[in-house]
């Protein structure tokens, strides 16, 4: 593939770097109204995410995209921030992409460790879901709010904020039935330590369902818990 010119850790709009991290396709262009350079498909990234605006880092317009048919592969850095593929490459996946499912993890390597090393994080993971959803469910605030990092932020918000804003919240509100569905568990990119799930949330009360995306980052504190760290919809 081809990145940005100057290589990757995307900081600021126009620095020429690809960012590094789990980002979503939001929908696919119609390339055939656009420059040639972007081959026969493209797909907007949503970049920057939750962990990105916390870190500050801004820009955006990163897709994934094909070549000029007639230039065949582009040098490995080349594009503006962008991910170019071959066009033959490109094809092959094309598949595989459905708006706002399929992630796409941008990293420098990867890293190889045991199954069984792997097998007890998800376990761990999904454990800490399951105490968030049962936690949110029965109105367990105390329990629900401690699985969040001293350093959590949100809408502008500290940790202290908005753990009253969710208080004052569910005083005006009931606790319905919560379920969730199509868990996925990754360790970001080139962030160690951080890990990223993301699931669908079912919230039954009364008559009523709403269901929505969220997304939470969690790291672990100083005593080795695993803590929200950042929260996001979508």
């Amino acid at each position: 593939m081809s990145i940005g010119q100057q290589g990757v850790g995307k900081l600021r709009s126009g620095d020429k770097r690809t960012p590094l991290g789990v980002y979503f396709i939001t929908e696919q262009l119609d390339t055939s109204r656009l420059h040639e350079k972007y081959g026969i498909a493209a797909f907007p990234l949503d970049y920057p995410n939750a962990w990105d605006q916390r870190e500050g880092r801004g820009g955006d317009g990163i897709w994934v995209h094909g070549v000029d048919a007639r230039a065949g592969k582009r040098p490995a850095r080349d594009t503006d921030g962008c991910i170019a593929l071959a066009n033959i490459d490109l094809t092959r996946l094309l598949p595989e992409f459905e708006d706002n499912v399929t992630p796409v993890l941008v990293t420098r390597h990867v890293d190889w460790v045991r199954a069984a090393e792997n097998e007890a994080l998800r376990a761990e993971l999904e454990e800490r879901i399951a105490e968030w959803v049962a936690s949110k469910a029965s109105g367990d605030l105390y329990t629900f709010l401690s699985l969040y990092d001293d350093a959590f932020g949100r809408w502008g918000m500290d940790k202290a904020e908005w753990s009253s804003f969710i208080l004052q919240t569910a005083s005006q509100h009931g606790h319905g039935e919560v379920s969730t569905s199509e868990l996925l568990l990754l360790a970001y990119p080139d962030e160690a330590g951080l890990y990223f799930s993301r699931f669908r949330q079912s919230i039954k009360e009364n008559d009523r369902e709403l269901a929505s995306t969220v997304r939470l980052y969690w790291r672990r504190d100083a005593a080795g818990n695993l803590k929200i760290i950042v929260e996001d919809a979508g």
